[in-house]
């Protein structure tokens, strides 16, 4: 990748947790950070590019719906307008619902589905489309999930979605080489964010107890923060790290291996 120009990065469901954690590491790393999520969360988005900001990087906030083909064009031609290119796109928006499949609506299954998979397909689509255009190559990471390795109870639409994931990585990866971009994604056990973690943890046995019970873990599972997968992200967009390509890598603690 060319390094003459300041790399300039998207990151989608910046508001919070991970991909929060992702856009300021980027910052620190010297990268121009755009950060969507939905409407609802602009405040905490407009938190999060003043926070950019005042690491000295530029950022814009891109409110938007990842599932819409018509709001993922729009936000990356904003990206491209107002900063002056792409070089970085990290897919991380995703939600996470816990139902049994027998107990599961259509429309329930529909929405994961839309966000996490459609999501992150339009996110690595358009993307690539702008990277090739530019000429100069790109990194395409996207947020897989210990789920998307191995099922997890009371979870078969998130884990459906999340091994979809893989497929899609692979893929891309496979097509997009020739055109010098890189396509991974992380696969994270338990970290401590807004997405696992409740308020009814605290009689149920600490952080994340709620959920990891409810998913048929035990509640003892190594935890870490957001910053260890910044970090992993971190690597993924460095130079240095144009030999890795089409993985989603375990970052879990030891949980899993494969």
């Amino acid at each position: 990748m060319a390094q003459s120009h300041v790399r300039i990065a998207f990151v989608t469901g910046a508001a919070q947790g991970i991909g929060e954690a992702i856009a300021l590491r980027l910052a620190d790393d010297g990268l121009d950070v755009a950060v969507n999520d939905i409407a609802p969360k602009g405040e905490k988005l407009a938190a999060v590019v003043k926070a950019i900001e005042a690491k000295g990087r530029r950022a814009i906030a891109v409110p938007g719906d990842v599932s819409s083909e018509k709001d993922t064009i729009a936000m990356i031609g904003k990206v491209v307008e107002v900063l002056g290119g792409l070089d970085v796109m990290v897919a991380n928006a995703g939600i996470l619902r816990i139902s049994s499949l027998v107990d599961m609506s259509v429309e329930e299954w529909e929405t994961i589905m839309a966000i996490n998979v459609r999501g992150t397909m339009l996110s690595f689509k358009h993307a690539a489309r702008q990277m090739i255009k530019q000429g100069r190559g790109g990194r395409i990471i996207g947020a897989c999930s210990y789920a998307g390795k191995t099922p997890m109870l009371n979870a078969a639409a998130y884990t459906t979605s999340k091994f979809a994931i893989r497929g899609l990585t692979e893929s891309a990866a496979m097509e997009l080489a020739k055109s010098n971009i890189t396509v991974n994604s992380y696969s994270p056990g338990a970290i401590l964010t807004p997405m696992i973690c409740s308020t009814d943890d605290a009689i149920s046995g600490g952080p994340a107890a709620t959920f990891l019970k409810s998913c048929g873990l035990p509640t003892d599972v190594p935890k870490a923060d957001p910053t260890v997968i910044a970090g992993l992200v971190s690597y993924l967009v460095k130079p240095e790290a144009y030999f890795v390509t089409g993985q989603c890598i375990n970052i879990n603690g030891g949980i899993l291996f494969d």
